[in-house]
């Protein structure tokens, strides 16, 4: 199991993220004050810092917490082409201030002034994305080490509980905000799943993506993969799109564009022959398939 093809190839959000994390974490790193922006009581509530809401979202805490942060975050690239970076951008709009809210609740709640609660970093949106990575995400190989069994979704867990436990209970209760502002976007929580934002706003992205891309294909298509994700095994592509009868012998698609549409939980093989179909093109391949699903 991969994220699809190597870089941020439609997933300019994820791009802008990554980056926004690993200036601010240098930044603050570089004048000493990373351990100083996690919240606390006395923070939010007595001093009234409230720029550190916003701040303690982007700027992990320690060099360890930013290697595995960035990396969970750029294998969750996966979602922003499955759903499209409009709706990618609602998931992370809603996670954040969703979890932000439960820690800013949890904080109330244990009302120490002394203790300085929560760590800082984007908790909320990468245990948010475990969500639909547990339910959504499909297994494709299993193993065994030393008669242990893993797959190969392990790896992203042992990451992110790393990454929870980094901090012992300053980095827990971040992680769990952020596992239950995931459970909300599952269930749907005020219809978030249909919100979208202008289009002058993903347009943008797609401006940022396009120079990086080399690519006249578009992002990909707006499904909400995100909560709602059937297997697809098995069935057979089909649909209103030219036939390869009569035109010269099909290429063989790339490998990279079948291990994304594997990703985004589609059969092998029905991915294989929807990109025969599609001339190799992942777009027109993904919509043949949603398609197929769909009769």
């Amino acid at each position: 199991m991969n994220g699809g093809p190597t870089g941020f190839n439609n997933a300019s959000v994820t791009r802008a993220f990554v980056i926004a994390c690993a200036l601010f974490t240098i930044f603050f790193g570089i004048r000493g004050r990373p351990s100083k922006l996690g919240l606390s009581y006395q923070d939010i509530f007595k001093k009234l810092q409230l720029w550190k809401l916003i701040v303690s979202v982007f700027a992990f805490s320690s060099t360890p917490e930013l290697m595995f942060g960035l990396y969970l975050l750029y294998y969750f690239r996966v979602f922003e082409r499955q759903i499209g970076s409009n709706k990618y951008s609602v998931f992370i709009m809603f996670s954040v201030i969703v979890s932000s809210l439960f820690e800013i609740l949890a904080l109330s709640v244990f009302k120490d002034p002394a203790l300085n609660l929560l760590t800082s970093g984007p908790y909320g949106l990468i245990f948010s994305s475990f969500v639909p990575f547990y339910f959504d995400i499909p297994i494709s190989t299993r193993f065994r080490v030393f008669g242990i069994r893993f797959t190969d979704k392990s790896f992203i867990y042992l990451a992110g509980l790393q990454l929870l436990l980094s901090s012992w209970k300053r980095s827990i209760l971040p992680g769990i905000c952020g596992i239950l502002a995931g459970s909300l976007y599952r269930v749907n929580f005020l219809h978030i799943r249909k919100m979208k934002f202008p289009e002058f706003i993903s347009s943008f992205y797609t401006r940022l993506s396009s120079p990086a891309t080399g690519s006249s294909s578009t992002a990909a298509p707006s499904r909400n993969i995100l909560g709602n994700a059937p297997s697809y095994v098995g069935r057979q592509v089909e649909g209103n799109y030219p036939s390869s009868i009569g035109d010269p012998a099909p290429i063989e698609p790339p490998e990279d564009s079948i291990a994304t549409l594997v990703s985004m939980g589609f059969d092998r093989n029905s991915a294989r022959e929807a990109l025969v179909r599609a001339r190799n093109d992942v777009n027109a391949a993904t919509n043949i398939l949603l398609e197929t699903q769909s009769h």
